[in-house]
């Protein structure tokens, strides 16, 4: 697989949906995790990213104007000892859950699947790091319906035991705009990952289609000690 800069990846699509992006800075020192949300309708848009605990979640810029909450306020990302969590949806309780309950990551996503917001039927994309002494490994996963029939859910998850120094893998909603709107398909795509937070942060930004994107969190993990920056961007202040 050919690796590309985010920039040239997202560059081309007007409407990812929600992305979610883990790998390895450069010098092989932090683990990377990035988390975007985009919006066509009004209230889609009407959110941004706060922080909560160790985690995020999503919040009405407006709560006024909030309309359906029910697949647009969730906890995004959740941390659990090692493991931190980043989902497009309430399935990050449902991996938090299944974690401390002693079951794997694709066991706990086995009661979930794929939103039920007909006729997209978005995908459930869904990630986990693990970074403890020294070592950095991560999963991925995408949950989506068989080429939009709801009868039939298709179950995808990505191990990387021991992810390379610069490589990151890139998955997210849907493969451009439409209606309905075409789900992600392949393998998670192969990105490049900066050293420095602050000019991913800023090229994760840039990139997304300045209509559409609403909120993005990026932290990164130092792999020997466990501590993380986090930058989150909102287009509503």
């Amino acid at each position: 697989m050919k690796q590309v800069s985010i920039k040239e990846e997202l560059s081309g699509n007007t409407y990812p949906g929600r992305g979610i992006i883990i790998g390895r800075t450069k010098d092989g020192s932090k683990a990377v995790t990035a988390y975007f949300i985009m919006g066509r309708s009004s209230n889609s848009r009407n959110r941004v990213f706060v922080t909560d605990g160790e985690g995020i979640r999503t919040q009405a810029f407006d709560p006024s104007k909030l309309e359906d909450p029910s697949l647009i306020i969730y906890a995004p990302v959740r941390v659990l000892g090692e493991a931190t969590i980043v989902t497009n949806g309430d399935q990050t309780d449902t991996v938090y859950d299944g974690l401390k309950a002693g079951k794997t990551f694709e066991e706990s996503l086995r009661i979930r699947e794929f939103e039920p917001d007909a006729p997209n039927y978005t995908p459930r994309i869904s990630g986990v790091l693990r970074v403890k002494d020294g070592k950095f490994s991560y999963e991925m996963s995408i949950l989506k319906s068989n080429h939009g029939d709801p009868s039939d859910c298709n179950r995808y998850t990505y191990s990387y035991e021991n992810p390379v120094a610069g490589e990151g893998r890139f998955i997210h909603t849907y493969m451009g705009d439409g209606n309905p709107l075409p789900s992600y398909e392949g393998e998670p795509t192969l990105v490049t990952i900066a050293d420095d937070i602050d000019t991913y942060t800023k090229e994760l930004w840039e990139s997304l289609d300045p209509d559409n994107k609403v909120s993005l969190f990026v932290r990164y993990i130092n792999i020997e000690t466990g501590e993380y920056e986090t930058k989150i961007v909102n287009k509503n202040e």
